[in-house]
């Protein structure tokens, strides 16, 4: 038995997202004297904790030397996907009493429900002082996700919070580093394209040597480019968080200007903040709209700020340190100077998903929900053809508020906590998504049919 292993890091499992597990080999697991729900010390850059649980032998490749965990984990282990961190037992106690605080302004309504809400989020999960977590809201089922952070727990170190953990929320907000918004398990049904985008970003970044033995240059620029709601932005919300860069971003339309060298301008000025700040990618979203085909367009603004753009591009002096990542669901109407390598070395297609790539994104979307028995993932990917990643999103949604408006009769909304027992009952049942089937069309079916179903003459 050893008392650590060096393990390499890849993404968590979608049902694990956000519950503080990792997953590692029960042949590691053993070497380790650990069992099943046992925590373990995760050691990259920082340290974080967690419980382990063993790994799926049926994943496609199988590398017993590989510890799955989330976005979450991964940040405050201070590592990346690809990287080695140090893994070993510990021992854990149980929280008397954990002190939370909203990172940012949060309005707490009812203090009694929030507190037992949080507990049920954190139950049997490892804590520690200044671990950030992400409430999702309504059981994960509406609204926008949160982030808190861990102000003080008793007794002090790492701690499990159980059904007797005193939970306090301190209303001012404490000041905390960067939280990954999006992490690369909030992305579903993308993996090929995933891969193929981390290739051309984390590599120069994280490792320009490569690059430099071979004697090319890194890319300069990702064109991303496909239907509205695919997950184009989320990609590259994602690929910053992963890589801890900055992320600056240019909605197309908000930086045209009537004033005469304003929009090239506000590009400079963008272009040379993530230069001083790299590494740092810069996101342009609607590229068609600020850079269109010069010959087709009047105005003498779209020229000129088309041709800061090229100069911009060709002069990125911290090449592989600073990338370009743009997302159009217009390729054809982009100049296509832009779309040449050493400019936009790449161009990805984000495409509608398939059956599991539409399973994958379900998951991703209900991982917090309660769902009832009858829910099968399986047979809602089968029914969903032209959904997109958005509409996936809005059904989900949808769903959610048809569990919510079976049980608000049974709620007195002037009283001050939700009895635990409505709250219990609140589950999303097959139902609830046939309803919202009615309600939410298919975004990718208005123009075209995208995949062949998989119908047989027997």
């Amino acid at each position: 038995m050893s008392e650590e292993v060096t393990l390499k890091v890849a993404e968590a499992y979608h049902q694990d997202v956000g519950r503080g597990i990792v997953r590692i080999d029960r042949e590691v697991m053993r070497k380790l004297g650990i069992q099943t729900g046992d925590f373990v010390e995760i050691t990259g850059e920082k340290s974080a904790y967690a419980k382990v649980l063993p790994r799926d032998p049926r994943e496609e490749i199988y590398d017993p030397e590989v510890i799955r965990m989330d976005g979450y984990l991964r940040r405050a282990a201070g590592v990346g996907i690809g990287d080695r961190v140090t893994v070993r037992k510990t021992e854990v106690k149980e929280a008397q009493r954990v002190v939370l605080a909203p990172a940012g302004e949060f309005q707490i309504s009812r203090p009694e429900t929030l507190k037992n809400v949080l507990r049920n989020s954190l139950m049997n999960m490892p804590v520690w002082q200044g671990m950030n977590f992400r409430y999702s809201g309504m059981y994960g089922m509406i609204g926008e996700p949160f982030v808190f952070t861990v102000v003080q727990t008793r007794p002090s170190g790492v701690v499990v919070v159980t059904e007797r953990t005193q939970i306090d929320i301190r209303e001012r907000a404490e000041e905390i580093g960067a939280i990954p918004e999006v992490t690369y398990e909030d992305i579903g049904g993308l993996k090929k394209e995933l891969e193929q985008i981390r290739e051309m970003i984390e590599l120069p970044m994280k490792h320009p040597e490569l690059f430099q033995r071979l004697g090319i240059e890194p890319p300069k620029g990702v064109l991303l480019y496909g239907p509205p709601g695919t997950g184009k932005t989320l990609i590259a919300k994602a690929v910053a968080n992963e890589v801890q860069a900055n992320f600056y971003s240019i909605a197309g339309p908000e930086i045209m200007s009537k004033y005469y060298g304003e929009s090239e301008k506000q590009l400079r000025e963008i272009f040379e903040k993530a230069e001083e700040t790299a590494p740092s990618i810069i996101f342009i979203d609607e590229i068609d709209s600020i850079a269109p085909k010069r010959e087709e367009v009047t105005g003498e603004v779209e020229r000129r700020v088309v041709a800061q753009l090229l100069t911009l591009m060709d002069g990125l002096k911290s090449r592989g340190k600073v990338v370009v990542i743009a997302a159009t669901n217009r390729p054809d109407a982009v100049d296509p100077a832009l779309r040449r390598p050493g400019r936009f070395d790449r161009e990805i297609e984000i495409g509608v998903p398939d059956k599991q790539g539409r399973k994958e994104i379900l998951e991703v979307h209900t991982r917090k929900m309660p769902l009832a028995e009858d829910v099968d993932l399986e047979e809602l990917a089968e029914i969903t053809h032209g959904f997109v990643g958005a509409d996936i999103a809005a059904l989900c949604k949808e769903a959610a508020m048809n569990a919510l408006r079976r049980v608000i009769p049974k709620i007195d909304i002037e009283a001050e906590e939700i009895p635990k027992e409505v709250i219990e009952s609140l589950v999303v049942t097959r139902e609830d998504f046939m309803e919202a089937l009615k309600r939410v069309e298919p975004s990718a079916m208005r123009e075209v049919l995208v995949e062949v179903p998989e119908v047989r003459w027997d």
